[in-house]
């Protein structure tokens, strides 16, 4: 399989820059909730800074011409959408309790799955004003029988449900008062982009590295959980990995084959089948190193990056240095539900020109077992030939 290794670099410098060291913080075992609540308020002051500048910027260079922008591939909204968001500027702001457009809720799912790969690949899902959802286990919902007899099997125990209204992940949205004259289309853009930047922050931190109900979080795929206890701890190392070259590549086929067979089982030891439904998540440093460790040059002079048993390469910021975390798709339960509810928020800030809201959204997650992924140390390695004089 080729690996994808993307560099999407925005125009939101400052927000990048915010947003990285605030999940240092939040992965940071001493961290305190002071510095917490610093580093996020620096995040979110970066997010509106910046956002609020290039959206500006974009209005007024813009032709205010719906077709000529939709033809460049820019913002329309439908009929709906352009009601709602003029009733918004026409108000001065959004009034209590306000649900944005399900068209508008749509839109900020697939910005949230296109432009941050990880979400894709966990399958998180969006289940709109549903809280609960019933799961279903292909492998026990069948039961053989005579044509005439009686139903047989546990047909039952086959189906359970989850509940995905256990956790509220809370986005805040500072909407300055010169951003409601741009018009309807910018404050749209500037809604779902506030809510897709925080909600994918919190999601891949929640997914990834959450600490369970007990911390008001989803389990995240680097955790186990005791099934006596419930007690949710940091998975140990299955092994390393080198990618270390060699003739034929039979190292990193070897290597990668332990790691496969390996998920082969779930956490019963039943075996199921994971060949082209396993993904790679390493860090963006890292990824450069496994991207470095299985580039080959042809004979046509073309440079090909490929890994084998079809394993899917993606990157986040939340799996540490040197590790890899590899999961079995579909394994992972992940979800957002509930509608976006927006309100005014209720304490007093100094910022002028412009009002707080709160964006709430139920989500959670949760692997189906300790074998729906696992992590593996990396030990890549390089060696650079001195020239010769």
């Amino acid at each position: 399989m080729t690996i994808k290794f993307t560099n999407k670099k925005g125009t939101m410098e400052n927000f990048e820059a915010k947003k990285k060291a605030y999940m240092n913080v939040m992965k940071a075992e001493n961290s305190t909730s002071e510095q917490l609540e610093t580093a996020f308020n620096e995040m979110f002051t970066a997010l509106q800074t910046d956002l609020s500048e290039q959206i500006t910027n974009e209005a007024r260079n813009e032709v205010q011409d719906a077709q000529i922008l939709a033809a460049r591939g820019q913002n329309v909204l439908t009929s709906t959408e352009r009601k709602f968001f003029n009733e918004v500027i026409a108000s001065g702001g959004f009034a209590e309790d306000t649900i944005l457009p399900i068209t508008t809720q749509e839109r900020v799912f697939e910005d949230l799955v296109t432009e941050h790969p990880l979400l894709d690949a966990i399958g998180l899902k969006d289940l709109g004003a549903i809280t609960r959802y019933i799961y279903s286990d292909a492998n026990k919902a069948y039961a053989w029988g005579a044509l005439f007899g009686e139903i047989k099997g546990q047909i039952s125990a086959a189906f359970r449900e989850e509940q995905i209204g256990q956790l509220k992940l809370t986005a805040f949205a500072v909407i300055p008062k010169d951003m409601l004259e741009l018009g309807p289309e910018y404050v749209e853009r500037y809604v779902r982009t506030v809510l897709v930047e925080s909600y994918s922050v919190g999601l891949e931190y929640g997914l990834v590295n959450g600490r369970g109900p007990a911390q008001n979080e989803p389990i995240g795929l680097m955790k186990d959980v005791n099934a006596d206890t419930g007690a949710v701890t940091t998975k140990t190392s299955s092994g390393t990995l080198t990618f270390a070259p060699s003739q034929f590549g039979e190292v990193v086929a070897g290597e990668l084959h332990d790691v496969i067979k390996e998920l082969t089982t779930d956490g019963k030891g039943k075996a199921r089948k994971v060949l082209n439904k396993v993904v790679m998540v390493v860090n963006p440093i890292d990824a450069i190193s496994v991207q470095a460790r299985n580039t080959i040059q042809t004979t046509n002079g073309q440079w090909v990056t490929a890994l084998p048993y079809n394993i899917q390469v993606v990157e986040s910021e939340e799996i540490p240095s040197n590790k890899a975390l590899f999961f079995v798709k579909d394994a992972y339960l992940a979800a957002i539900a509930g509608g976006y509810k927006i309100n005014k928020f209720d304490e007093t800030l100094a910022i002028e020109d412009a009002r707080l809201y709160t964006m709430k959204q139920f989500a959670n997650g949760k692997p189906k077992d300790n074998k729906t992924a696992l992590v593996y140390d990396l030990d890549i390695s390089f060696t650079t030939a001195t020239p010769e004089v």
